[in-house]
């Protein structure tokens, strides 16, 4: 498989989507926020002093999966044509999960895993003045559609 995000001369570059037709795309991407179980019952209960952390977290992850391109070199400017956080309770953790869609030339996987992270950061940096333990992790694209492959985890 080659690497295309070099040019001929080894060096980085990105890729040109100029030629390839536009598509539907959709990209799903999961992840979680391991806490103590009290963490996750002053959230529940909107204990948390900086306001409602599921609603912040939200609004972060979608307006990360904006800024996307501001923060990974090699990504596009895409245009979003709709984007979806949801939030499932564990027992000791919190499960993230980002929808992301564009009708464009390129893929928007990119967004809906910084959508998921930027949400995950969110919720660490509102509880982190009563749980400095919390553990971001399993951050993975579930499903793509759109473009030359489909893919589904």
């Amino acid at each position: 498989m080659e690497l295309t995000h070099f040019n001929e001369n080894g060096r980085a570059r990105m890729v040109d989507v100029g030629d390839k037709r536009e598509t539907k795309r959709t990209a799903v991407a999961r992840g979680y926020i391991q806490m103590a179980e009290v963490t996750l019952e002053t959230i529940k209960n909107g204990g948390i002093k900086k306001g409602d952390v599921l609603s912040v977290a939200q609004v972060a992850g979608i307006i990360g999966s904006k800024k996307t391109w501001d923060l990974i070199p090699m990504c596009h400017n895409i245009l979003i044509d709709g984007a979806d956080i949801s939030f499932e309770m564990g027992e000791d953790r919190i499960w993230v999960e980002a929808q992301v869609k564009t009708t464009g030339k390129t893929g928007i996987e990119m967004e809906a895993l910084t959508a998921v992270s930027i949400a995950c950061l969110t919720i660490y940096d509102m509880c982190k003045a009563i749980d400095k333990r919390m553990v971001i992790g399993d951050i993975k694209l579930i499903r793509k559609t759109g473009g030359k492959s489909d893919f589904n985890l």
